[in-house]
Parts: C-alpha cells; structure tokens; sequence
C-alpha cells in the first residue's frame, strides 16, 4: 500500500500565508503545503465510502486505514477521546505530532506502535520555530518529518528525498544512541522543566521523580505543583522522594527527575544544615552529611542502567546570595551539577525557551 503525502503543512500550510511570526518568517513560500494524503493513487481518508478492499475506521486514535495487502496506517491528526479500539500495530502512522507528542507514548504503551512502525510527522507549521528544532524533537521521539510529494510503503519502502533523514531519526531509537543520562540546568521560569517534558513525551512509560515539597497551605506553591502535575501525561506515574539513590539503582525504566536543586534543599533539611547560629562543630558534621548525601548521589547517577533525565537550577549566574544560607546552598548546588554534568552523555543549558548544548 503506498501512502503519497502530497502536503505536510498545517491547515495554512507553513509559512501560513500573511502571517507575521517568526517560524514563518524564515521560510520561503510554499515550503510545506496543508496536509494532504492519498493512498495507492485512488484513496482519501476524507472518502466516506472507500473502494473494494480497503477499509477505513474513525477511532479514538484517530482514522485508520487497512489496504487489501494488509498494510495498515493511522492518521492521527485533531483530537483523541474516549475509549480505545485495539487492532494491532500499524505499519505508517501520520501524527500531528507539534501538537500532543505524548499521543504517541500512549500508542507505544499500548503496542499500536512497535519498532518497527514508520512515524512521520503531519501538520506542520508554526507551532515549531524551525526545521531545525523540528528535527531535534523529533529525533527524541523517534518520528521524522518528510517533503511534501514523499511517497511511503506501508512494506516499509520509501522514494523521496526524505528518506535518509527519516531512517537517521528511526536510527536514533531503533541503535540505542539516546543518551543515558541528561542533564538539563536553567534559571527560574527558564523552560527547564518543560525541555525534560518535551524529551521524553514519546515513551510508553516514564516514572515522574518529583523531589519538592507537597506546597502545604501555600498557594503559590500549590499551584506551581498543579500545572506541572497538568502537563505531564496521564500514563506517566509520579512518585514524591528524596531517595534518588535508591531510584537510581532501578536496573531499566525511564525517569524524569525534578529537580535536583528542591533534592538538595531537602537533604540540608534532613541533615540540620542551614545556618541557624548552631556550634560550628556542629554545623560543620552537619555539611560532611550533606555532602557524603551528594557523592552517593553522584556515585549513583555513574552507575544507573536506567535512562534518566534530570532537571537542576544553574546557580553560576546571578547576584551573591546576601544571607549565608543563600550562598551556603548555591556553593553545594554548584559543586553537585559539576560532578553530574561529569558523569552524564548530554547536558543542556535552558534559556528563555531555548536550548544550548554544552560540550563535554
């Protein structure tokens, strides 16, 4: 069954005509049409009555389609609700991937979506800045994007010029190179949390380590602990600890932990840390647990099996703390992301939104 994407873009297709946005700024007119698909030459999912042999399906994951070779496709693109409609994996699945990736963990959870599933990215526009960005993303979810006229076999075959793009980006998954551990640093409101978010939305399951306080009674707080709970997607599982050495020993699993600056605000909790007029005796063993704490941890973080990305404020940046609490914390925070960022395949700097790759 061959699936022609005559048009990749969004409804206006990207650039939008007339638009004034950035993203659509860089590109030249035309660059990607509105979405537009036709399958073995005779076949639109917009058909309300397809041809002898194949079959077409609107369900919760979207409109599927099985040709009279068997090849099965999904186009998932506007909303999903309801209860699901299981038939086994597919061979193409289109995705409106820009809008809700996590769309595609929850398929891979469910096995509609296996190694073998040819994923390609649909209804692109300016949701996404670049081409560039675009492909970034896409290589941690394991999808690709491919040029408008691309042609795909359901046999997994492919005639366009997108396709040694599209086998490098499967590659990606399919050969293992996903870093092990990550290790994304930011200011406050920085997008921090959002990156770790964005990098692991397409997998089947992930464990959500949040290490901060519950909020209490404080509003502020609370609401910051909601939106974030908002964001994440429903499959994922949250657990509350400051035990990362014990979630680091898992021998497999994913993780997102957030954030290792609230762990260590927890850890001078725990150990009588701060500041407080205290002997200096005192005070002095209670900063060597703190950091017998921090060596277990990264001692933990060199030896995990898991995949595990994790999320930490960059305190190098700003002002002198003026009370010795402040300046107490972010010299331990500090010394703590150095021997992170040491032992970790990938570590970005978050700003304002964007992401810097910093060199090992």
């Amino acid at each position: 069954m061959e699936v022609r994407l005559e048009g990749t873009g969004g409804p206006d297709g990207w650039p939008a005509p007339g638009c004034p946005c950035a993203s659509c700024g860089r590109l030249a007119p035309g660059h990607r049409r509105p979405f537009s698909v036709v399958v073995d030459g005779r076949v639109r999912l917009t058909d309300g009555r397809p041809p002898h042999g194949y079959r077409i399906r609107r369900t919760a994951d979207g409109c599927e389609l099985t040709g009279p070779d068997g090849g099965r496709l999904l186009c998932a693109v506007g909303p999903s609700a309801g209860a699901r409609d299981e038939d086994g994996p597919f061979d193409v699945v289109l995705m409106d991937l820009p809008d809700r990736p996590e769309r595609l963990g929850d398929l891979r959870r469910r096995r509609r979506v296996t190694p073998a599933t040819r994923i390609i990215a649909v209804r692109l526009d300016h949701r996404v800045t670049t081409e560039d960005e675009l492909a970034r993303r896409l290589g941690f979810w394991g999808a690709t994007a491919v040029p408008d006229g691309t042609v795909v076999d359901t046999a997994g075959t492919a005639n366009a010029a997108g396709t040694a793009s599209a086998e490098a980006a499967l590659g990606v998954r399919r050969g293992g190179a996903l870093p092990r551990r990550t290790l994304l640093l930011g200011g406050s409101r920085s997008g921090k949390s959002e990156e770790a978010e964005l990098r692991l939305a397409a997998e089947p399951e992930v464990t959500y380590v949040a290490t901060g306080p519950s909020g209490g009674d404080d509003p502020a707080w609370l609401a910051r602990v909601r939106a974030h709970r908002e964001r994440r997607p429903a499959h994922w599982r949250t657990v509350e600890t400051t035990d990362l050495v014990a979630v680091l020993s898992a021998v497999s699993g994913t993780f997102l932990v957030d954030g290792i600056g609230t762990w260590l605000a927890a850890v001078f909790d725990e150990c009588a840390a701060w500041p407080d007029g205290t002997p200096a005796d005192d005070r002095r063993s209670a900063l060597d647990r703190v950091a017998r704490r921090c060596d277990a941890l990264v001692a933990a973080w060199r030896g995990t099996r898991a995949r595990v990305v994790a999320v930490s404020d960059e305190v190098g940046l700003g002002v002198i703390p003026a009370t010795p609490a402040g300046r107490l914390f972010r010299d331990a925070l500090g010394r703590l992301n150095q021997g992170l960022a040491r032992e970790s395949e990938d570590v970005a700097l978050v700003i304002a939104g964007r992401v810097v790759p910093l060199p090992p």
